[in-house]
């Protein structure tokens, strides 16, 4: 793992360590980029900072940077009332993709938050496998059925527990490709 990648793993357990997790807003666009600028404070000049240019992973082309804001306002909308609700939104913030990097790992975050304040459950994403979360969120602009029936295999009511937040936090990382040395 680069120096950068861990020195942003440490702020996510630092994140919640410190409880600064708890003075986020929830399911807000100010929230998520609360969360993106303390996992990559010091390390990216963008922490935090809605993107200004395009941008595309594996031939798929996130939000016109044109629109962004636009479309961020309506994404933060939303209704997040019921578990299908609140992984739409998730997969709206994906499509729209605010950051110029580091997007999914602060979304994750962002996502359990909801789902904690929402229904008192959080993934737990260290039983998520890499492979099938990555095909679901890359059908899941087309359908989120998918993604839906996998996460919710994995819901679970230990929103408190230490191993399970950070366990979450490592696969997260994880699934873009950064691996413990």
């Amino acid at each position: 793992m680069k120096n950068i990648d861990k020195q942003s793993l440490n702020n996510a357990y630092q994140l919640f360590e410190s409880k600064d997790i708890d003075k986020i807003e929830v399911g807000t666009l100010k929230g998520l980029t609360e969360i993106h600028k303390y996992l990559f404070k010091n390390l990216h000049e963008f922490a935090g900072k809605i993107r200004e240019k395009n941008i595309s992973k594996s031939g798929f082309r996130f939000a016109n940077a044109l629109y962004l804001k636009e479309a961020l306002a309506k994404i933060e909308k939303l209704p997040e009332n019921r578990f299908e609700q609140i992984i739409e939104k998730y997969v709206e913030m994906n499509i729209a993709h605010p950051f110029m990097d580091g997007n999914g790992r602060s979304m994750r975050i962002w996502l359990d938050m909801i789902l904690k304040r929402q229904l008192e459950r959080v993934v737990n994403w260290q039983n998520v496998d890499k492979t099938l979360y990555l095909q679901a969120m890359e059908r899941s602009p087309i359908n989120d059925l998918e993604l839906r029936v996998l996460l919710e295999a994995h819901l679970t009511t230990e929103v408190n527990n230490r191993e399970v937040i950070f366990k979450g936090i490592e696969q997260s990382y994880y699934y873009e490709g950064y691996e413990k040395e």
